[in-house]
């Protein structure tokens, strides 16, 4: 007898470069547009509008109560102080806020942005300065502190006013995906096209929604990102957002080594490749993690439409952390691919030459950008 030869099976063949260039000029999604996609994006969506909705309040609590607090042990607990809520923390039955501030880091340590150029400007320094010297009035400890280290606290001002903005654009976030799902629900969203263009409409519409910050200490109003300084939700905040948690992010300890000899790690953090999507879809569900952290928060909110998705496709509930972690980096090449359409330099139907131009130069550096993520996720 003869052997019965096998085909071997091809890999999926992934997007190239000018295959992505085309479908951000052609308004064609990133992802797939298929019902798998759909059901899985909308769904993890909601799931983590609702989760954005306690890290959106928490932040924004934490930045209005939490200025310049040396132990700000209950920061976590914005909706109030009881011996339940304690117990519940203790025990893990609770949102992780870890990963809200794994996220702020990440933006307050890539610094890109409108928001990061103003916290450089001695308008804010001068903001700092009338916040520390209020608070030391009360305070010894940060009175001495400030003059042994007088970095120190404008340094604690600079973070807890990202957290704030933060905060705020969470906000907008979760509101977005919430009445994603809703529409979902009604018909009228039915393809992955209409996540794209639901999330770009909703970044649109708040694009120029002003980012503004002030503190009362002991009586004082004080404005620490003042109306003047004419901070905007897209491009001073949003746009950072996904260029330091989508692209950038920041290598976890455990997973690469922080030895300088070793390599690792690039010593430009502009090259950093380890954002959402870039990452590999395996939650170790290991204490520290910040993504497990996410999908565990995401988990305790899954819409059943998703839950019973999962029980037929890979293990069923066995590795749903794992699933919930590919769906979810779907989505957020979504919410990439709606901030690239929502800040196009110029109408994608233009027929001037010069507007196409611009475009097609845009699509290219975010293209470019893009060839090194997870693509198979796309297909």
């Amino acid at each position: 007898m003869t052997p019965t030869s096998v085909s071997p099976v091809q890999p999926p063949v992934l997007p190239c470069q000018e295959e992505l260039i085309r479908r951000l000029l052609s308004d064609t999604p990133l992802l797939k547009d298929t019902p798998d996609h759909l059901l899985q994006v909308v769904n993890v969506l909601e799931s983590y509008g609702l989760v954005l909705d306690a890290y959106s309040k928490n932040l924004v609590d934490q930045g209005e109560k939490q200025m310049l607090n040396p132990f700000p042990v209950f920061r976590f607990f914005h909706e109030g102080f009881s011996v339940k809520r304690l117990w519940n923390h203790l025990m893990g039955d609770r949102i992780n806020f870890e990963y809200a501030e794994y996220c702020q880091k990440a933006m307050f340590w890539h610094g890109t942005g409108g928001l990061d150029a103003y916290l450089d400007t001695p308008e804010f320094a001068e903001a700092c300065q009338r916040v520390i010297k209020r608070k030391s009035a009360r305070d010894p400890l940060l009175a001495l502190n400030n003059r042994l280290y007088p970095d120190f606290a404008p340094e604690a001002i600079r973070s807890l006013t990202t957290i704030y903005c933060l905060g705020l654009f969470w906000r907008v976030m979760s509101d977005i995906f919430i009445d994603l799902a809703r529409r979902y629900a009604i018909k009228e969203v039915t393809c992955v096209n209409d996540v794209v263009h639901h999330i770009r409409d909703g970044l649109v519409a708040a694009a120029g929604s002003p980012i503004e910050y002030k503190v009362s200490i002991g009586g004082e109003e004080i404005w620490v990102l003042p109306p003047e300084a004419g901070l905007t939700f897209l491009m001073d905040v949003a746009v950072p957002y996904v260029e330091a948690v989508f692209f950038r992010g920041m290598p976890f300890l455990g997973t690469v080594s922080y030895n300088a000899q070793a390599r690792q790690i690039s010593p430009d953090i502009s090259d950093f490749k380890y954002g959402a999507l870039y990452a590999d879809p395996i939650p170790s569900m290991g204490a520290g993690i910040p993504p497990s952290l996410c999908m565990q928060d995401m988990y305790r909110h899954l819409p059943e439409e998703l839950s019973l998705w999962y029980d037929d496709h890979g293990r069923g509930q066995t590795d749903v952390h794992v699933q919930i972690c590919v769906s979810f980096q779907k989505s957020m090449f979504c919410v990439t691919n709606a901030a690239i359409a929502g800040t196009m330099p110029y109408p994608l139907d233009s027929d001037d030459p010069e507007q196409q131009a611009a475009n097609r130069a845009y699509a290219e550096s975010w293209a470019g950008r893009l060839m090194g993520c997870q693509r198979v996720a796309l297909l």
